[in-house]
């Protein structure tokens, strides 16, 4: 079997593209911050496309930081675990991440500040179990994709054996400028990454494994080179050249096959499967820990934040009890973009709390608000 420092992928192009300012330093400066915990914890039951979850838990009752307390209300749809133990004080409407302060049904639990497990039931001896039984152990887990669109991963798995799957691909490219949370993530937990790519993989089997990263994380992709090397892994690091939009699930595929997927088709239509770095960690903590998705790493970064970093949130944090940790300046705050600088949502709300498909915080001053307008009608163009 190859090792990682000499099992490199082919490197494509795809057209257009554009080279925004990365602004990528200003969040790498500090290291991984873990918040402590609110006076409450607000969670939508609508935290992935789909269908949104079904309560089995009551107002009122107590519950163990892990425990199912919400589950899948159909084919896709996923469950939802309590972040840390406490009361149930609330299933109600509360106002979500969405740019016109819109409310949805939400959970709401009072921490007791105990932060007691429920009993956690890691997957033993997961390399002889069939497929069916890991994605089904993955689904109570509420493992969703956590790119940005938080689409059930048991569904996504399922579908990628339409055809022959020759690619699976790791998708570490984070070409979005201010987003650093998946290079911390690859970072701090280069060993859980691999071990979850290795689960995932034994369920799709796929010809070749290629982690994609954009070649702006050098401190990432040596750690990933030196562990693969180690283990004399035959999963490949292929070193993109950094360019927006190359985090694009499409676009990373041409990059990394020289593919394009046809109009209206999907990526396992063409034998490629994609998972983002964050799910795949996510995957290793369910199978190795029986930990469910109950937190996550995110950048808080932004003109109007003194001590912009990445950190470690619990599911449910209210955007203020960040926005606090991360020293805002409220009289500087004029907006706040949540998922993206470029594609994410902009919006003057911040009571809404952190779901799993969340990736930055972005305070806004009002110099960055106007030129922000202004960037995103520029790079609506960037393919023509």
């Amino acid at each position: 079997m190859a090792t990682a420092s000499t099992t490199t992928a082919n490197i494509f192009s795809f057209h257009g593209g554009i080279h925004p300012a990365e602004n990528k330093v200003q969040s790498l400066q500090l290291p991984l911050g873990r918040p402590s915990l609110p006076n409450e914890l607000i969670l939508p039951l609508g935290q992935h496309i789909g269908q949104a979850s079904r309560p089995v838990v009551a107002v009122g009752d107590y519950v163990l930081k892990g425990q199912t307390i919400a589950v899948n209300n159909g084919f896709l749809s996923s469950h939802l675990h309590a972040p840390t133990s406490g009361t149930i004080a609330g299933i109600e409407e509360r106002a979500i991440a969405h740019p016109s302060g819109l409310s949805d049904l939400c959970m709401v639990i009072f921490p007791d500040h105990k932060d007691q497990w429920v009993e956690r039931t890691p997957l033993e001896d997961w390399q002889t179990k069939p497929a069916t039984e890991i994605l089904e152990y993955l689904a109570n887990m509420g493992i969703v994709g956590m790119g940005g669109a938080g689409f059930p991963t048991q569904v996504k798995l399922q579908g990628a054996h339409k055809n022959a799957l020759k690619y699976f691909i790791i998708n570490a490219a984070e070409c979005e400028p201010y987003i650093t949370a998946d290079d911390m993530l690859i970072r701090e937990k280069t060993q859980e990454l691999i071990s979850g790519i290795e689960v995932l993989q034994h369920i799709v089997n796929a010809e070749q494994v290629i982690i994609g990263i954009e070649d702006n994380k050098p401190t990432a992709i040596a750690a990933l080179n030196t562990l693969l090397s180690e283990q004399n892994s035959s999963i490949q690091v292929a070193v993109v050249p950094t360019k927006y939009p190359s985090g694009g699930e499409k676009q990373l595929i041409q990059l990394l096959t020289g593919q394009e997927v046809p109009s209206g088709q999907y990526p396992a239509d063409i034998g490629v499967l994609c998972q983002n770095v964050g799910t795949c960690v996510a995957v290793h903590d369910a199978i190795f820990h029986g930990q469910p998705l109950i937190s996550r790493f995110t950048t808080l970064t932004g003109d109007a934040l003194k001590a912009p970093q990445n950190v470690e949130v619990l599911l449910g944090t209210p955007v203020t009890h960040l926005l606090e940790y991360a020293e805002s300046q409220p009289d500087n705050l004029h907006r706040l973009v949540m998922g993206g600088f470029n594609d994410g949502l902009h919006t003057r709300f911040c009571c809404c709390a952190y779901c799993k498909n969340q990736q930055l915080y972005f305070g806004c001053d009002k110099r960055r608000t106007a030129a922000a307008s202004a960037r995103t009608s520029l790079y609506s163009l960037w393919y023509v």
